[in-house]
């Protein structure tokens, strides 16, 4: 995701290079890990692959049965960010202007003005995502592209930091408009949460509420997240492990399994992915187990298996592909 370029101040005081205070905004971020999983118990992958896409700037899409957290997560990941929060119920009727906003004309002044759609917000839920039709859906790949949305010939900037986190059902197709590349595109990541384990599963069954904005203590601020999505861009990448991630892209495209291939896209977010998950390990530079693991999460939603095009797949079986054509691939030393 592009996003307007912003001045951070360095520890000399000069704008240019990485802000001041690492270590301290890193351990606060491990601080907001662990305070998310108190909401989603027994769920750490969601939580990093969560915090992982917030600090590399992407959009989450989480792929999973109701009742699992979803919502749960959306709304404690706002909530201890410090940022606006604002849930939309996707449906069939739902129209662009009731995510973008619209102009309304004011008689006693004689002027239009712009009343904002809950797309104006740090951190939006969009439920179910794929209950609405695709005029309404890609109303969508301008502000996760950009960070900005065009509405009546004028372009506005969306709140930094912005994250869109959509749900859907995998397993509900009735009256559904199954997501094009385009829009699979923009997504970071993908996942699914899963049942929890018995003793998670004891804990919410006892009543467990979920987070409310502004009751919690948030770990940090917009301005918190903006810094250390500032910090991830300076994490360093060798040349040798650009060439291993790449050759992982290169083989996604060449295999006869697959009819779409990674775009360059979905490399650069693998890339940002990888910075963002070493910066969260403490580490200043990427290893090449930070882009194995997060191979299948960020590229597996991307491609089509060879002969499905236009079919539903269950997720765990292009996982499954793009897994072992991970594995074909040489870790460098």
């Amino acid at each position: 995701m592009n996003e307007p370029a912003r001045t951070v101040r360095t520890e000399r005081g000069r704008p240019g290079g990485p802000p001041a205070d690492r270590e301290g905004l890193l351990t606060r971020f491990q601080q907001l890990e662990q305070a998310l999983s108190r909401f989603l118990k027994g769920k750490p992958d969601a939580v990093h692959l969560s915090l992982v896409t917030v600090l590399a700037r992407g959009h989450i899409l989480i792929e999973d049965v109701p009742g699992v957290g979803k919502t749960t997560l959306a709304l404690a990941l706002a909530t201890h960010l410090g940022c606006t929060f604002a849930r939309i119920q996707f449906t069939s009727d739902l129209l662009p202007t009731d995510i973008l906003g619209v102009s309304l004309y004011n008689q006693l002044e004689s002027r239009f003005e712009f009343r904002p759609g809950p797309i104006f917000h740090n951190v939006v839920l969009a439920d179910e995502l794929n209950r609405t039709t695709p005029k309404t859906q890609s109303c969508l790949l301008e502000a996760m592209n950009d960070g900005k949305v065009s509405i009546d010939g004028v372009t506005r900037p969306l709140e930094q930091p912005f994250l869109v986190i959509a749900t859907q059902n995998p397993l509900e197709h009735h009256g559904t408009f199954p997501l094009p590349e385009s829009q699979l595109d923009r997504f970071m990541v993908r996942f699914a949460i899963g049942y929890p384990d018995r003793s998670a599963e004891r804990h919410v069954v006892r009543g467990v509420t979920r987070p409310e904005p502004g009751r919690d203590q948030a770990v940090l601020g917009p301005e918190d997240v903006l810094n250390g999505q500032e910090m991830v861009r300076h994490v360093r990448v060798s040349d040798v492990l650009e060439d291993y991630l790449l050759s992982i892209v290169e083989a996604t495209r060449r295999t006869r399994r697959l009819d779409l291939g990674v775009s360059p896209r979905g490399a650069r977010h693998l890339y940002q992915a990888a910075q963002a998950a070493a910066f969260l390990a403490g580490r200043d530079h990427v290893i090449p187990d930070d882009i194995k693991a997060l191979a299948v999460p960020v590229l597996a939603h991307r491609v089509v298996p060879a002969g499905m095009a236009g079919l539903p797949v269950p997720a765990e079986d292009v996982e499954a592909i793009v897994a072992e054509l991970v594995d074909t691939v040489p870790v460098p030393d």
